[in-house]
């Protein structure tokens, strides 16, 4: 269906229905008419003509590291409600946790073409800050603090710190921690300091020999506890770096404790509904990945429409969430 059909089932000039496509005026009478000839016969325009027409794709590249993690859909979920409701359009790529897949899709999407880029941010490497300077398009890291490119991330380091604190006050005997790879800079670095800076501010002197690093898997999770539990004695709290981790620590110690006498806690970030459903409730934090994913793209927007180019910075809170135990 072309415009000159649109306009003669609704009884207007083209012109109008053109106006109205690009948001132009048209009194609210012929606007009315239009609206319900285009619900009516569920006409779309042609994306090819409006990239001619606006010089914009109205596609939005969105990379993520996996697609079955509650965290990352909760950020998605945002970004789709921001770009739908601005009629814009997400090319969705997935990474499975191979951060040069990330360098690829954003080489892959700058020359699809698409208005900008969402990064769901893992490892940020010399080469990401170099992808990064030389972007075509506008891009938007989120879940990472970057100085390159406009961001939105949480208050991993903080988070982290108050809930070593408030572990430490749970824990009679000794505290472990489970974490992942400092190279992702929120999930490992910031929250391992945070972590070992709550331990020392609230009198505990970090134990590396109660350190271990997992990858972001309930296997990994259930594997380092495990080996926690059977090298080292008198643990009454198992902190991990995410809720996924911390799903395996709860197997571990549930099998552990077939064989053993222990009283083990376990706490984690993340605030998965899932484990939240089938546990009662750990402690944990939440982060608003949803608010993470709706500022990304609104963000993002900006700078694809008004030309922003000055990189922005947003730091979200977070809220510490007591176990059902607590």
């Amino acid at each position: 269906m072309t415009i000159k059909e649109i306009a003669q089932l609704a009884g207007v000039s083209s012109a109008a229905v053109s106006r109205y496509l690009n948001e132009g005026y048209v009194s609210e009478e012929k606007r009315e008419k239009i609206k319900k000839v285009i619900e009516t016969t569920g006409y779309r325009p042609s994306a090819q003509a409006r990239m001619l027409r606006t010089k914009k794709a109205c596609l939005v590249g969105v990379i993520v590291p996996k697609i079955n993690s509650e965290s990352i859909s909760r950020v998605t979920a945002g970004i789709s409600q921001v770009l739908s409701a601005r009629g814009y359009q997400m090319l969705l790529a997935i990474t499975d946790n191979y951060s040069k897949k990330e360098l690829e899709y954003i080489d892959l999407f700058e020359n699809y073409p698409v208005d900008g880029i969402i990064l769901a941010g893992t490892v940020v490497s010399a080469r990401h800050k170099k992808a990064f300077k030389e972007a075509k398009v506008p891009i938007v890291v989120v879940g990472q603090k970057v100085r390159e490119v406009s961001c939105v991330y949480h208050d991993d380091y903080d988070a982290a710190k108050q809930m070593a604190q408030y572990a430490a006050k749970m824990s009679q005997k000794r505290l472990a921690y489970i974490g992942v790879s400092r190279e992702d800079k929120a999930a490992g670095a910031a929250r391992t300091d945070g972590f070992f800076a709550g331990l020392k501010a609230a009198g505990r002197t970090p134990d590396e020999r109660l350190y271990r690093e997992a990858k972001f898997t309930m296997e990994s999770g259930y594997a380092q506890a495990m080996d926690l539990m059977k090298k080292e004695s008198d643990i009454d709290i198992i902190s991990c770096a995410t809720d996924t981790i911390a799903a395996g620590a709860i197997e571990a110690i549930r099998e552990y404790n077939n064989d053993h006498e222990a009283n083990m806690k376990v706490t984690g970030f993340g605030d998965n509904r899932f484990l939240r459903a089938v546990t009662g409730g750990i402690t944990t934090v939440h982060f608003a990945y949803k608010t993470s994913g709706i500022k990304s793209a609104e963000l993002l927007l900006e700078m694809t429409e008004k030309a922003h180019t000055v990189p922005v910075q947003i730091k979200l809170g977070y809220e510490m969430i007591k176990g059902a135990d607590q």
